[in-house]
């Protein structure tokens, strides 16, 4: 019989059956692990499956997909172009304003 241990976020687990995933947020008002698996999928134990799953820790996949790994940048903006939008802010005063 293994030795149940707490699981940590941001580690990554394997079961002997194979599947990998990372804790990813621990409720332990509700009494859940969530995980979340290499290929980007979510999903949730109760704390008296994970007592039972001998999970060991590995080392994270090379081809892990994060849940937002799908999400790009495209609408955002790097900090040399919000230095004009700084400047503006800083050419209005609330001093004008009576």
């Amino acid at each position: 019989m293994t030795i149940p241990f707490e699981p940590v976020i941001g580690e990554w687990y394997k079961v002997p059956e194979g599947a990998v995933f990372e804790v990813v947020a621990i409720d332990e008002h509700d009494g859940t692990i969530d995980v979340q698996y290499e290929d980007g999928t979510v999903g949730e134990f109760d704390v008296e499956t994970w007592a039972m799953l001998e999970a060991v820790t590995t080392v994270v996949p090379p081809d892990a997909a994060g849940g937002y790994d799908d999400i790009g940048n495209d609408g955002l903006q790097g900090i040399e172009e919000l230095d004009g939008i700084r400047e503006d802010w800083a050419q209005n005063s609330f001093d004008d304003f009576d």
